[in-house]
């Protein structure tokens, strides 16, 4: 179980720096659910990662730490590519079901205006 938490959350990462918005639907299971975001489903990934690369195109993330206990994997994350602020932190925890994410909850410190 560890390697497929492991594994989704790399591709996750890797989706997201590559723009690959596509791959969401491979990675994120159907009734995904985003706590932070109240959103469910794939297509609301694929939403938020658009608008967030829309914004800032050469965002993207280098995981800091990863620590993975059972179906659930507790991330820190450091964002580039946001000018005006010093690389940004994100912590995110996310279940994942048979080698999706099916859940994520979520804590940054990306200022937004």
């Amino acid at each position: 179980m560890t390697n497929d938490v492991r594994a989704a959350a790399q591709r996750m990462y890797a989706a997201f720096n590559a723009h690959d918005h596509d791959a969401a639907q491979n990675i994120f299971t159907a009734d995904f659910y985003s706590h932070p975001l109240g959103t469910t489903g794939p297509d609301s990934v694929v939403h938020a990662w658009r608008r967030l690369h829309e914004t800032f195109p050469e965002a993207h993330v280098t995981v800091e730490d990863m620590v993975v206990e059972g179906d659930t994997a507790a991330v820190r994350t450091r964002v580039h590519g946001v000018p005006g602020q010093q690389s940004p932190m994100m912590l995110e925890f996310f279940r994942v079901r048979d080698g999706r994410i099916s859940e994520l909850w979520g804590l940054s410190s990306l200022q937004r205006s």
